[in-house]
């Protein structure tokens, strides 16, 4: 298909009954800005009867693209390889599983004549469950701190971008994906507005609280290096204070005839500077470790079966 006007792009995984009346909202919604579109679906090794579902969809519209990955890579690498064949001048990301409504991509879209370059979607009441919302709130917090970014947590990656603005993020080749991140990071006229967020209607979220953490500690590492900074400040600050209570124990002997004793909190700042040497040599290992996935330089992602040609 040439000259496409929107791309959707969404990952797909373990929300195989969701995908019919995706698409059948999907083309409600974007028939209403143009008929020259289509819709990449990825699926990124869903262990249910997704694909079949896809290449039903895509055999009665070519609209439609269907990638299959050899396996779960993650959403942020399904991602990357949507828009790695995305050709339209908007491209449009969003989550499968329906809680990102797609009758709000005109809404998005709308806003993008105002001369965006970026339009995303602020949920106005997150329809998640109680631990998602602390848990997710937590990782934002602690991210926005530690990569000097204000990151809204109320904000995912559903949104419409420019074609330039894809073309920059696909320039990307770092292993450690983040979609929003990368949004942020490429700059270009941006906004935020409020769209109505859905109840997940069939299945359940796959990031566990296993699974953000570990992402939000390879998002950090990868974009940030302010966790060696707060060591390396910690350590000085650690040095002047052993300094200042050296001196004080040297007033205290010479001066008022003092004995110096404290055998407990000896051991208890022994081992206290201990627990800070070795958290730091983890942290540097985790850095050298990154620095080691980049170096492998392996492919991002692997297609299994597409239902399209280039």
């Amino acid at each position: 298909m040439k000259n496409v006007y929107i791309s959707v792009v969404t990952p797909v995984y373990k929300c195989a009954e969701c995908l019919d009346e995706l698409y059948t909202r999907l083309i409600a919604s974007l028939r209403s800005i143009t008929n020259n579109f289509e819709i990449i679906m990825v699926d990124d090794g869903s262990p249910d009867n997704a694909w079949h579902i896809i290449t039903s969809l895509a055999t009665r519209d070519k609209r439609v693209k269907g990638i299959k990955l050899s396996r779960n890579f993650g959403q942020h690498y399904a991602i990357t390889a949507g828009l790695d064949f995305a050709k339209g001048r908007w491209v449009v990301v969003m989550d499968a599983d329906l809680q990102d409504q797609p009758e709000e991509i005109v809404k998005l879209y709308n806003k993008a004549q105002e001369g965006y370059d970026i339009v995303v979607g602020k949920r106005v009441e997150r329809k998640d469950t109680f631990i998602k919302k602390i848990t997710s709130k937590l990782f934002f917090t602690i991210y926005s701190y530690l990569t000097d970014t204000n990151i809204d947590g109320s904000i995912s990656n559903f949104g419409i971008y420019s074609h330039k603005v894809i073309n920059s993020i696909k320039s990307f080749k770092e292993h450690t994906r983040s979609f929003g991140l990368f949004a942020i990071w490429v700059g270009f006229k941006r906004i935020e507005i409020a769209i109505e967020h859905s109840n997940r209607k069939k299945g359940k979220s796959s990031y566990s609280i296993k699974k953000l953490f570990t992402l939000a500690l390879d998002s950090i590492i990868s974009h940030s290096d302010k966790p060696l900074k707060l060591f390396l400040t910690s350590g000085f600050m650690l040095s002047f204070l052993s300094f200042l209570y050296a001196i004080f124990l040297v007033i205290q002997f010479y001066i008022f005839s003092i004995p110096v004793t404290g055998w407990t909190s000896l051991m208890v700042s022994i081992y206290f500077l201990g627990g800070i040497i070795i958290a730091c040599m983890g942290i540097i290992g985790l850095y050298l470790n990154k620095i080691y996935d980049e170096a492998k330089n392996r492919p991002l992602y692997i297609i299994a079966a597409t239902t399209f040609k280039e």
